[in-house]
Order: C-alpha cells, then sequence, then structure tokens
C-alpha cells in the first residue's frame, strides 16, 4: 500500500491535485481569450490605491535636457582592459548626438573602435566607447569630432538658409507673375 501512494505522488505534477489526472492546458479549456466578452469600464479613481495615473507618471518636458545640481554633461572613463580605450557617458542626450559622434569618430584614421549604446530608453543618457591606436587618445579624438560636427552642422545651416531664400524669392516671383 505505501508503494501505490508514492507511485501516485510521483506521478503529480505541480499542475494536479492528488488523484486528478490532468492536462497541463486544463487551466485554459475554461475561457483562453480571458478579456474576450468582458465589458470594460474605466478605472475607478476612488479604488485606484496609490498608483500614479499616466499623467502623473511621465516627466516633465525639461527633465529631460536639464542638467540637475552637480551633473556633468559628459564623464570620461578610461578603461583598463583595452589599450588606448575610454568610456564617455553622455547625460541629457540621447540617439541623435550619439549615431552623430559615433559616425563622426570613424572617419578618423586613428580611431579604431566607436560605438555608442543607450542604456535605458527611459533615461536619455547614452556611453560611447573609442579606441584609438595611440597616436591620439580618446578624450583628442571625441574633441576633434566635435569640432568637425560644429563646423559640418554650420555649413548645413547656411545652405539650408541660402536655399529657403532662393525658393521663397522664386515662390514670390511665381506668385508675382500669376497674381498680375
Amino acid at each position: 500500500m505505501a508503494d501505490s501512494s508514492r507511485e501516485n505522488s510521483a506521478s503529480v505534477s505541480s499542475y494536479q491535485r492528488p488523484g486528478a489526472v490532468v492536462s497541463h492546458w486544463a487551466h485554459m479549456r475554461k475561457n483562453p481569450y480571458p478579456t474576450v466578452g468582458r465589458v470594460m469600464r474605466p478605472p475607478n479613481p476612488e479604488n485606484r490605491g496609490n498608483r500614479p495615473t499616466a499623467e502623473e507618471n511621465v516627466p516633465n518636458r525639461f527633465e529631460l535636457f536639464l542638467l540637475g545640481d552637480g551633473e556633468k554633461k559628459v564623464t570620461e572613463e578610461t578603461d583598463t582592459r583595452i589599450p588606448s580605450t575610454s568610456v564617455f557617458t553622455f547625460n541629457k542626450e540621447d540617439h541623435t548626438l550619439g549615431n552623430m559622434l559615433r559616425a563622426r569618430l570613424l572617419q578618423s584614421p586613428h580611431v579604431l573602435f566607436s560605438g555608442y549604446k543607450v542604456p535605458h530608453p527611459l533615461f536619455s543618457k547614452f556611453i560611447l566607447r573609442v579606441q584609438t591606436d595611440s597616436t591620439l587618445t580618446p578624450r583628442q579624438a571625441l574633441l576633434q569630432a566635435c569640432k568637425d560636427l560644429v563646423t559640418d552642422l554650420g555649413l548645413l545651416s547656411r545652405e539650408f538658409t541660402k536655399e529657403w531664400e532662393l525658393r521663397k524669392m522664386v515662390g514670390e516671383g511665381v506668385e508675382g507673375i500669376n497674381g498680375a
């Protein structure tokens, strides 16, 4: 008799009660889609408890780009595992700057590796890793890439403004001819 009870307890899975033979999908037979057919009511604010609403949970816009007290924009940490490598952390920045810096750094012949990652999408911060040959330090390579980007963006701004003004003049000329 002790052997039969041991056999029964050995065959009982975590889904079964002792003595019941039930497949592990049995709980799905009742209603496989529990929200289908239900009337969804708006939540009652009195029964909400201490949970914040969606509006309360969203961070303020200015928190995405204004630095806090004592917070630095960029910090550098030297990587001791790989020679001539540094890890830069940019606070209150996102993929826009990260991708531009990575691409510009890779154009330099002295940069062997450049890559960035955003640790979490809700926090505006990215981490940039730069490895150089020993002719330039990673900090010097990053500073040069920043200067080059500022020059390129200034050129882009001037060209865009020039084209915009030309198109405005052409548009005014066409309107003047059609309106006369």
